[in-house]
């Protein structure tokens, strides 16, 4: 079986997905600058426009195993062009949108889209380099990712300086159709699998939703009874779920990856990583506020973050093809732990420079984390499980942030959200971060010889742990 795409259809099909992921990054991003024009336009309040975004993210976190899990069985080109297609349609009826209510409908349904395109994004990376250049693969998608993150609110405000607010959702449809022009470069594999459980799905997006749905609901200030109910609710319907996924040949919920060791910690730690990074950013513009910085000096107090994450990342992917992900994981982390208790103790007036070097080094730190962490779980899987192990790593990308987004809510409720209390808090998960990747480098864990399979030899020895 060959190594990778050849040569240069490699570079199209590089090129196709990284048009891809910029598309559903950047439509994902941008709505956040035209939420209070959405507002005034839709005559709603701000606080009720708010679930533009937040339905966007539910149903992410609800529907990527799910898909990626589709992805085995009908094939994970047909569910990425899919995926594409669907966000494309989405977005281009948000020019009819002439109420809130259409409007989270349509963002539901640009979700349902995103969530295909990034559940299998990662296994067809894989399909696209070969396995000695999959780190710096994933850490070129990771380049793509960030930087489109980046650049959304940048995006959006020019063109709400320019056109109407329905403009910036699309802004994205050009890359759409790069992706899809480029799109006969992308990898087909044979699907692998005859089997798809359908319960099992609905189940994992219940779980999902509800427990996130109701820690959203609480944070906002519903009634906390109400939403306590919602996320029981959500843990029952987990408890069975996950008994059922145990005897699942190929389950929705990787329980048969995450029994291994290496890929156990390595989502843990993940996880704990982008809770931690998503504490922190969005605590910092309310701690500047109190300090006096204004909008526009804000935002570039924080824009080093993503631009030295830009510079790292590839770096990082290139030395985690050679180095021992365990190793770099934990260097990376010692950089943040190091900068986050930095920005707790700044000086009682700050400059600009003096919270800007601060944030470059925060931003070091994970790049060097991130990407080594994410070669490790997608490259320690089964060839035919690579599917639900990238829509693992979103899963649990977006589930940190979320997790972030909501623990900030609550320190703001508390009135200690502005202050050095999230910045010691991501420290502290920055530490729990690094001591899962340093444990990755005992022996036991990193020659699971005991329980590989013949079929699985090849892909652990092509990983550094």
């Amino acid at each position: 079986m060959q190594d990778g795409l050849p040569l240069p259809r490699r570079y199209a099909a590089i090129a196709a997905m990284s048009f891809g992921s910029a598309l559903v990054i950047i439509d994902g991003g941008v709505a956040n600058v035209a939420l209070p024009t959405i507002a005034h336009d839709l005559h709603v309040a701000p606080s009720s426009v708010v679930s533009i975004v937040t339905i966007y993210q539910v149903m992410l976190v609800m529907l990527m195993l799910p898909f990626s899990g589709l992805g085995e069985r009908i094939g994970l080109k047909r569910t990425y062009q899919g995926g594409q297609l669907i966000f494309t349609v989405a977005t281009l009826l948000c020019f009819f949108a002439k109420s809130l209510p259409f409007l989270l409908i349509v963002r539901a349904v640009q979700a349902i889209g995103a969530a295909a395109v990034l559940s299998v994004a990662s296994a067809l990376i894989r399909q696209i380099y070969p396995a000695n250049h999959l780190g710096r693969g994933l850490a070129i998608n990771s380049v793509v990712v960030t930087s489109s993150a980046a650049a959304a609110p940048t995006i959006g405000g020019l063109v709400l300086a320019v056109a109407p607010w329905p403009w910036v959702f699309a802004s994205a449809i050009p890359f759409a159709l790069l992706s899809l022009a480029l799109g006969r470069s992308i990898p087909d594999p044979k699907p692998g699998h005859a089997h798809f459980d359908l319960a099992g799905a609905v189940a994992c997006a219940a779980m999902f939703g509800l427990v996130v749905g109701g820690l959203e609901s609480a944070v906002h200030g519903d009634s906390p009874v109400v939403s306590a109910a919602i996320v029981l609710v959500g843990v029952a319907i987990g408890y069975f779920f996950v008994r059922n996924q145990l005897g699942e040949p190929n389950p929705i919920l990787p329980v048969d990856l995450l029994t291994r060791p290496v890929i156990a910690l390595s989502a843990a730690g993940s996880f704990i990583a982008f809770t931690a990074s998503m504490t922190l950013l969005i605590s910092t513009p309310f701690r500047l506020q109190a300090l006096g910085f204004s909008a526009a000096t804000i935002g570039a107090v924080i824009a080093p973050w993503p631009m030295t994450n830009m510079i790292v990342a590839p770096l990082a992917g290139y030395l985690s093809d050679r180095i021992p992900a365990g190793l770099l994981g934990g260097v990376g982390m010692a950089v943040s732990v190091t900068a986050l208790s930095l920005i707790a103790f700044i000086p009682a007036h700050p400059t600009y420079f003096d919270m800007a070097w601060r944030m470059a080094l925060c931003g070091a730190g994970f790049g060097l984390y991130l990407p080594p962490n994410a070669r490790l779980i997608i490259g320690s899987a089964p060839q035919e499980r690579a599917a639900v192990a990238g829509g693992l790593v979103s899963t649990v990308r977006l589930c940190g942030q979320t997790t972030g987004a909501t623990l900030v809510a609550a320190l703001l409720a508390f009135g200690i959200g502005s202050g050095q209390v999230p910045p010691l808090i991501s420290a502290t998960l920055a530490v729990i971060a690094g001591v899962c990747s340093v444990a990755r480098l005992r022996p036991s864990i990193r020659n699971p010889s005991l329980t590989e399979t013949r079929n699985e030899i090849p892909t652990l020895r092509q990983t550094r742990y």
